[in-house]
């Protein structure tokens, strides 16, 4: 049996958002077959105290708390020359905990999940390191420059092109890179020449995101829905230029048409959402499968977006009919399951239909559902992981 440490700028448990959706699955799947020792940052502080099942998947846990602020994490980019998505999550008392790992552990292997954890990783260890950097951060950030204005578009511009290089220079010394669609990776691969660079997407548990595993919320009307983190720039932007944009055309077909935003902190901009006619703020929900089961139709209209969208697979598994952007469905074998459209207009003839025909909108979800079941179960995904860290099962 291996020891491999877990390195994550996320608690991976409980997996109620995107980012630690991945790193839980990734994490069991290591833990069924080795001893894994998680070191963790902490930004909820429910998540200080582990839940059992995360102490029951691993040999030991350090979880700290991540308090630093943006302003003072900016500050300390500046001043360093560095990218602040580094030190926004350097701290003394992490690198304490690896070194701490490393010195009493005969660790076989490292497992480095999300760029910004790639700082702690050892130099000259004799581990085999595997850096799953799942998006291409620096390719996000020079996105969000090419939208901004002034000080900010010079701050973003600057973050991309810092993060570049490190990103290179990491994936230049670990024995593999991963990154969460084969279009990512290629990216990644031609921004940066890196070698041994590999795709291994997302799956999705079509035990517990089953149509018939709860019940649909209460909601009259036809219902569209969006899930999503409610403080994360990517989800803000989208929901605001959905619901401002494509929304009201939607309503004027279909005037009892309503849409709910379900997500965890909603930010005043979201919330403020609420005031348009038809949107429906929820917050934090106990489980999103209610509404999703509730759904006429799902939506993803990001603009911003790197990698595959946890998101659209949950909703296909849910039997829903997906209407998405072309870069939330990216990664996402989508013919015939889903339905991709980028202007507003495109958007709300996409969905208008899926409302006026709810038969066909069943059976396009049914056969979305199908098709997630047949390709994006996790134990299929992550089957390569084992061979690439060159670890042995017990």
């Amino acid at each position: 049996m291996a020891s491999i440490l877990f390195l994550a700028h996320r608690v991976p448990f409980p997996p109620d958002r995107g980012d630690k959706i991945r790193g839980w699955h990734v994490l069991r799947h290591l833990a069924r077959s080795h001893r894994v020792h998680l070191c963790a940052f902490a930004d909820d502080r429910r998540d200080l105290q582990p839940r059992a099942q995360l102490v029951e998947a691993t040999a030991s846990r350090t979880i700290l708390w991540r308090g630093k602020g943006r302003v003072r994490a900016v500050a300390q980019a500046l001043a360093t020359r560095r990218p602040f998505s580094l030190t926004a999550f350097d701290a003394a008392a992490m690198r304490a905990a690896v070194g701490d790992v490393l010195a009493r552990e005969p660790i076989d292997a490292i497992y480095g999940f999300s760029g910004q954890m790639a700082q702690y990783l050892p130099a000259g260890s004799r581990a085999r390191i595997v850096m799953d950097f799942v998006d291409m951060d620096s390719a996000k950030f020079a996105q969000y420059a090419g939208e901004a204005r002034g000080p900010m578009r010079w701050l973003l511009a600057r973050e991309a092109r810092l993060l570049q290089a490190f990103e290179a220079d990491v994936a230049a010394r670990v024995d593999a890179s991963l990154f969460v669609s084969e279009a990512e990776a290629a990216l990644f691969r031609k921004a940066t020449g890196a070698p041994r660079v590999r795709a291994i997407g997302n799956g999705i548990d079509t035990g517990f995101y089953d149509p018939a595993a709860g019940a649909p919320v209460s909601e009259a009307g036809p219902l569209i829905v969006f899930t999503g983190q409610m403080d994360y720039r990517p989800n803000i932007d989208a929901v605001a230029w959905f619901a401002e944009t494509v929304l009201p055309e939607v309503r004027e077909r279909h005037p009892g048409a309503r849409f709910a935003i379900v997500g965890r902190a909603p930010t005043p901009a979201v919330r403020a959402l609420a005031q348009v006619p038809g949107v429906l703020v929820t917050g934090e929900v106990p489980d999103v499968r209610g509404w999703l089961a509730a759904a006429s139709v799902v939506v993803a209209p990001l603009r911003i977006a790197r990698g595959v969208q946890n998101k659209v697979l949950e909703a296909m598994a849910m039997a829903r009919p997906v209407v998405a952007s072309p870069e939330a469905a990216e990664g996402i074998d989508h013919d015939g399951w889903l339905s991709v459209a980028r202007a507003p207009g495109d958007f709300a003839n996409a969905i208008s239909a899926l409302l006026a025909d709810p038969a066909q909108a069943s059976a396009i979800g049914a056969r979305a559902r199908r098709q997630v079941q047949r390709r994006y179960g996790w134990d299929a995904q992550l089957a390569p992981l084992d061979a690439l860290l060159e670890l042995e099962a017990a």
